[in-house]
């Protein structure tokens, strides 16, 4: 007769490799969706558009991103780069940068925005950035200094918002390994969020990559109600979508990769940092992810303390199969994902035959990293971004500390 902790373990084992198998065939629709948005071309609905790029500090790779934001394969589109101050490392590189030809970008522009005791930085830069657009600028883009843009990044990203139905574009970060541990962790961790995309209605923005029509923009009143008082630009701008019914469509096309050296520490703050500001501004996810990974942990948790009581064999070999399933299920996922970097980052081949094995070999630790940062997070309220400290009150406020 099955001890009582051992039944629970088999439901909560069903249950958890339901969801894992589930997980699986997800991760096969998201490398369909991906190799169908690759397969046809990028679209030839190019209204006049802005782009606005916050930038702090000088990041490994920004010269390089800087070049391919000012090669965009596009014909009419403003450039504006927004620093908080003229100090910045950035500021005196983009001062410089800017005196020569601009490649296709018409009227690179340059903008110290100051700081803001009501809101993020970040925030603060993307608000001033989008008082400088041109007047008749059809569409608002945003865009982060530290990923790196195809040439057809921009036509990608706008094509979509062709479709009345469709508020916003936006693509997501794909972190490809770097050398040390802590930065392949990070690309195992941060893909698996890549992957939760799709064509589907509850996509998120990410502000490093979106494009908005102007006028819904000013419709939604983004800039004067949404990005009054927070540090979130993209779950911000992801709430006034939804409460005003509108949607958000993932482009695949604009996937864009990054690679940053990490150190474990500042990997795991970084990690927090994500996780602290998904539950306070999208509570309904960060309440799913929780569940999900309590589920993956605690079911892991009790079937190793049952093999190491007084089980009998039949009992311990079908909890390790169980648990040994799972994890197989997890990397079988994440080999998918080694897939999907291979086939849109053709360029990166040599780095990623050197360690695209990360994203499967260091799966079954992420959803571990993950559980403690959901439970840091359940717990916090103080986050620090590019050496600003923050206190998120709540999702409609935000106080900047002064060190």
């Amino acid at each position: 007769m099955l001890h009582p902790w051992a039944k629970a373990f088999f439901i909560l084992g069903i249950l958890l490799a339901l969801q894992s198998a589930w997980s699986l065939l997800d991760g096969y629709r998201f490398l369909r969706l991906v190799r169908r948005s690759w397969r046809r071309p990028p679209g030839n609905y190019q209204p006049s558009a802005a782009v606005i790029i916050p930038c702090k500090g000088l990041n490994p790779g920004f010269e390089l991103n800087v070049t391919r934001f000012l090669a965009q394969d596009y014909p009419a589109y403003q450039l504006i780069f927004v620093v908080a101050a003229e100090g910045d490392p950035a500021y005196r590189y983009l001062a410089q940068r800017l005196k020569e030809p601009p490649g296709r970008a018409a009227k690179p522009m340059l903008i110290a925005a100051g700081q803001s005791s009501a809101r993020g930085e970040k925030v603060n830069n993307l608000l001033h950035g989008v008082r400088a657009v041109d007047p008749g600028t059809e569409v608002l883009v945003f865009a982060d200094a530290d990923a790196t843009p195809g040439e057809a990044w921009l036509r990608s990203l706008v094509a979509p918002l062709e479709g009345e139905g469709v508020t916003v574009s936006t693509g997501f970060r794909w972190y490809l390994p770097g050398a040390s541990f802590a930065s392949r962790l990070r690309a195992a961790w941060d893909t698996s969020i890549a992957t939760m995309l799709g064509e589907h209605d509850h996509n998120f923005a990410w502000g490093g990559s979106m494009a908005i029509r102007t006028a819904d923009f000013r419709r939604l009143e983004i800039a004067n109600r949404w990005w009054a008082s927070t540090v979130s630009d993209d779950y911000t701008l992801t709430r006034a979508v939804r409460e005003a019914g509108g949607r958000i469509r993932f482009e695949a096309r604009c996937l864009l990769k990054s690679c940053e050296e990490s150190s474990l520490r500042d990997f795991l703050r970084w990690a927090n940092r994500q996780v602290i500001i998904t539950r306070v501004y999208s509570g309904r996810l960060w309440w799913a992810g929780l569940a999900s990974y309590s589920l993956y942990c605690g079911t892991f948790l009790l079937g190793l303390a049952l093999l190491a009581l007084d089980a009998s064999a039949a009992e311990r070999s079908a909890i390790a199969g169980m648990l040994l399933g799972t994890v197989a299920l997890g990397m079988a996922k994440a080999r998918l994902r080694a897939i999907v970097a291979r086939e849109i980052f053709p360029e990166e081949r040599s780095r990623l035959e050197r360690g695209a094995s990360c994203y499967w070999k260091l799966a079954p630790l992420v959803p571990w990293v993950m559980f403690m940062n959901f439970v840091i997070s359940g717990f916090a309220q103080r986050i620090e971004w590019h050496g600003v400290h923050y206190e998120l009150c709540s999702r409609d406020e935000v106080r900047v500390l002064k060190d």
